[in-house]
């Protein structure tokens, strides 16, 4: 569904934030991308959905295509019409407005109107709570709350594919199990694309299919869940296991990382 072959993307015309970027989103699967902070994440993720611009950012070298149709210069309203939609960092929700008119905002792009009734029970049926909630002026929901909230008014625009930037930022453990089974469950329904940027590499990979991981730019590794989950680097450096078990919190200012994938 979606490719990037070789992506290049730079900063005022100087700073080179990826670095050869290439992966592959398959149709109707979720897929991780891991990676500490400054690792280009977030960057990939605004190189799809059209926003490097707006910080004097531009994709440099490299193919950017979604369905066999290039996307690499389009602006960021193409893009969402295309179907991509992502749900920025910190999740960025109409504080003065409604839940539900945070929704209905959500499907601005589109011009069939009459199922917006449909679509916003939909995200309902995903997220009960925020039916609850419905006239609940947004800026005063819980960080957890928001969090629905942006996803459910991502789901407005009946994206083919969903780009989530760290959803799990600042929320409770048992928030961010519920999002991320909220997340799995609108893959699996609503066969959903699902491309998620994040820092918790164990909670994203306990949804995801396929996984890469980033370092400085560029892909280092990448494989199924299991082989992932399986790989000693991986499990050392962003699950806190090691070959005897999991590292304490005093420990890991004392390591420093083999990259043996380099």
């Amino acid at each position: 569904m979606l490719t990037l072959n070789n992506v290049e993307v730079m900063y005022d015309k100087v700073i080179l934030a990826l670095k050869g970027m290439s992966m592959h989103v398959p149709q109707g699967k979720i897929v991780a991308l891991l990676g500490s902070n400054g690792a280009g994440k977030t960057t990939t993720l605004k190189a799809i959905s059209g926003l490097l611009k707006s910080e004097k950012g531009q994709v440099t070298d490299g193919t950017l295509m979604f369905e066999g149709q290039s996307i690499g210069g389009k602006e960021a309203e193409e893009i969402v019409k295309s179907g991509i939609f992502q749900v920025m960092e910190g999740r960025r929700v109409f504080e003065h407005l409604s839940v539900e008119e945070n929704l209905i905002a959500g499907a601005h792009t589109r011009r069939d109107r009459s199922a917006l009734k449909e679509d916003v029970e939909r995200v309902y049926h995903y997220f009960p709570k925020l039916k609850m909630l419905r006239t609940r002026t947004a800026g005063y929901l819980s960080g957890g709350e928001q969090q629905m909230l942006a996803i459910g008014r991502a789901l407005m625009a009946r994206p083919r594919l969903m780009l989530l930037d760290e959803p799990s930022l600042g929320l409770a453990p048992l928030l961010v199990k519920e999002i991320f089974g909220n997340i799995k469950q609108i893959n699996r329904e609503a066969g959903t694309t699902i491309l998620v940027v994040e820092q918790n590499a164990n909670v994203a990979l306990s949804i995801a299919d396929y996984g890469y991981i980033m370092e400085n730019g560029r892909i280092v590794l990448e494989g199924e869940v299991e082989s992932l989950k399986s790989n000693q680097d991986v499990r050392e450096f962003y699950l806190g296991m090691s070959e005897s078990g999991r590292k304490s919190f005093r420990d890991v200012k004392h390591y420093k990382r083999r990259k043996r994938w380099l």
